[in-house]
C-alpha cells in the first residue's frame, strides 16, 4: 500500500508537471530581436525573477524541446505550477553561458543581414549596369528604332555626363566623397574597358621547329590608344591624388560670405574676404587672421604647379586627337565662301598688310573682353583658315577634304590664301594659349557630334574631363592665394 501511495503520489506530480508545461507553451515567445534589446536588464539574483512575463528573456518550456533548458529533477521543480508560469531562476553562471549562446547567435544573425545587404548592393549595381549598357547599344533611342545616335557618341556622353555627377558639386579643395570616388573608378573602368578590344592586325614572322620562317598577323592595342589611354589614367590618378592632399589643411571654405559651420576652430574671429567676380556660386575660401604659413603655401605652390602640368598634358592629347578626327562633311559644306568677311576687315587687314605677322600684338589690339568673345572669334578664324585652304587647292572641281589635305603640300608657298591659312592657324594657336579655360569652337563640336571612331571618342572625352577638373583645381588654388594675398596685405 505505501508502495501505492509513493507512485500515484509521484503520478501527481507528473501530471502538474505536464500541465505547467502546456501553460508555458500557450505563452509569449519573444523575438531574438526582442532578445537583443533587454537583455542587459536581467537582474542576477539567486531568487525568483522579478521580471514580468512580457520582458522575461527564458519565457519558454522546461521540456526537452527547449534550446534553453536543463535536465530537471524532483527537487529542482516545485510540486505546483507558480502563479507566474515561470520556472525557477537559474544560477548566475548558467545565466552567464545561456547568454553568451544567446550572443554568438545574435552575431550570426548580423551577419547574415550584412550578407543580405551586400547581395542586394550588388544585385542594385548589375541592374544599373544593363540599364547603361542598354542605352549604350540602343544608342539613347529606347524606341528600338535604329534612330539613336551612334556607339561613339553615346560612350562620349556618358563619360562627360559621369564627370558632371562626380565632380559636378565639387568646388572646393577637399578629399573626393568616398562614395563618389567609388562610383568614378567602377564606371570609367566599365567604360574604358571597350578600348581593350579596340586593335590592329601587323604582321610578325615566326619560325617553325623544321627552321621554316612564316609570317603571321598578331593583334595588338591600336596606336594611338595604346600610347595615350595608360597616359590618360595615370593624370586621372594623379589628380584624385591632388585632391586628397588636402585632407588636413589651414584655410576652409565659407557659403555666401559667411563663415560656414564646419569652420568652428579655436579663435576669436574669422576673416571672410568676399569674391568679387561673377562667379558667385563658387564657395570663397578663408584664412587664419595671419595668414598662411609658410608650409602650407609651398604645399599649395607644389599642388598648383602640378595641376597645371596636368592640365598641359590633358590638352595636348585632347587637341591631338581632335586634329585626328576627320572633318564632318556638313562643317565643310557650311563654310563661308569668304574667309575676309568671316573674321571682319580689321583683321583681315592687319593678317594681310604686315610682313612678319605677330598674332599677340593682334590680340593685344583687339581687347577680347569676355570668354564668349574669345570662342567666338576662335571659332570665325578657324572657319577662314579651312576657307582659304580650300581655295589654295581650288584648281580641282570640288575635291573632298582628304584630297585637300593631300594637295596641302603641292600648293604655292607665296600663294595668298596659304599665308592667310598659315597666319590664321597661328592666331588661333595664341588664341587657345591666352585664353585656356575656352570651350570647344565650332569645328571640335561638329567633330564630337559626327564623330564614329569609338577609341577616338574616349580619348577625346577622357581628356576632355580632365583637361577641365586640372584646370578647376589650379582656380581653387589661385583663389586661396588671393585670399591669403588680402588678408596679409591688410595685416
Amino acid at each position: 500500500m505505501a508502495i501505492c501511495r509513493i507512485e500515484s503520489c509521484n503520478l501527481g506530480k507528473m501530471e502538474n508537471l505536464s500541465n505547467s508545461d502546456e501553460n508555458y507553451d500557450l505563452g509569449y515567445q519573444p523575438s531574438l530581436s526582442f532578445v537583443d534589446q533587454n537583455d542587459q536588464s536581467i537582474p542576477e539574483t539567486p531568487g525568483y525573477s522579478t521580471l514580468s512575463g512580457e520582458s522575461f528573456v527564458y519565457g519558454r518550456t522546461c521540456s526537452e524541446t527547449s534550446a534553453f533548458s536543463d535536465p530537471i529533477d524532483d527537487h529542482s521543480c516545485c510540486s505546483e505550477a507558480s502563479p507566474s508560469h515561470w520556472p525557477p531562476t537559474r544560477s548566475t553562471a548558467q545565466n552567464q553561458a545561456v547568454l553568451s549562446r544567446l550572443g554568438k547567435k545574435q552575431r550570426g544573425s548580423n551577419e547574415d543581414e550584412k550578407q543580405l545587404d551586400y547581395l542586394e548592393s550588388l544585385e542594385l549595381e548589375l541592374e544599373m549596369m544593363k540599364e547603361r549598357f542598354a542605352k549604350l547599344l540602343l544608342g539613347e533611342d529606347m524606341s528600338g528604332s535604329g534612330k539613336g545616335v551612334c556607339t561613339a557618341v553615346t560612350i562620349s556622353n556618358a563619360i562627360t555626363n559621369l564627370y558632371a555627377t562626380v565632380f559636378g558639386q565639387n568646388l572646393r579643395l577637399e578629399p573626393l566623397n568616398p562614395e563618389k570616388k567609388a562610383l568614378w573608378k567602377r564606371e570609367m573602368d566599365c567604360l574604358l574597358s571597350v578600348c581593350d578590344y579596340i586593335v590592329e592586325f601587323t604582321s610578325k614572322s615566326q619560325n617553325l621547329s623544321n627552321g621554316t620562317a612564316l609570317e603571321v598577323m598578331k593583334s595588338r592595342p591600336r596606336s594611338d590608344i595604346y600610347v595615350n589611354l595608360p597616359a590618360l589614367r595615370k593624370l586621372d590618378a594623379m589628380l584624385i591624388e591632388i585632391l586628397d592632399s588636402f585632407e588636413d589643411r589651414e584655410f576652409w571654405y565659407a557659403e555666401d560670405g559667411s563663415v560656414s559651420s564646419n569652420s568652428s576652430r579655436t579663435g576669436s574671429f574669422r576673416r571672410v574676404v568676399k569674391r568679387n567676380d561673377e562667379k558667385w556660386w563658387v564657395p570663397v575660401p578663408c584664412v587664419p587672421p595671419c595668414g598662411l604659413s609658410e608650409k602650407a603655401r609651398k604645399h599649395l605652390r607644389h599642388k598648383r604647379d602640378c595641376a597645371n602640368q596636368i592640365h598641359k598634358a590633358a590638352m595636348a592629347i585632347n587637341s591631338g586627337v581632335l586634329a585626328e578626327i576627320e572633318i564632318p562633311d556638313s562643317y565643310v559644306a557650311s563654310l563661308p565662301k569668304s574667309g575676309r568677311a568671316s573674321i571682319g576687315e580689321s583683321i583681315y587687314r592687319f593678317m594681310l598688310g604686315t610682313e612678319k605677322f605677330c598674332p599677340d600684338s593682334l590680340l593685344d589690339c583687339l581687347s577680347i573682353a569676355s570668354e564668349h568673345e574669345a570662342l567666338e572669334l576662335a571659332s570665325s578664324v578657324e572657319a577662314s583658315m579651312y576657307t582659304w585652304r580650300r581655295k589654295a587647292c581650288i584648281k580641282h572641281s570640288k575635291p573632298s577634304w582628304g584630297m585637300v589635305k593631300e594637295l596641302m603640300s603641292d600648293v604655292d608657298l607665296s600663294d595668298k590664301n596659304h599665308i592667310l591659312a598659315e597666319r590664321a592657324e597661328s592666331l588661333l594657336f595664341a588664341l587657345k594659349q591666352r585664353y585656356p579655360e575656352l570651350s570647344q569652337t565650332s569645328l571640335d563640336t561638329c567633330k564630337i557630334q559626327h564623330n564614329r571612331d569609338v577609341g577616338q571618342a574616349i580619348l577625346e572625352s577622357y581628356s576632355r574631363v580632365l583637361e577641365g577638373l586640372a584646370f578647376n583645381i589650379v582656380a581653387w588654388i589661385e583663389d586661396v592665394f588671393s585670399v591669403d594675398r588680402a588678408v596679409t596685405s591688410q595685416e
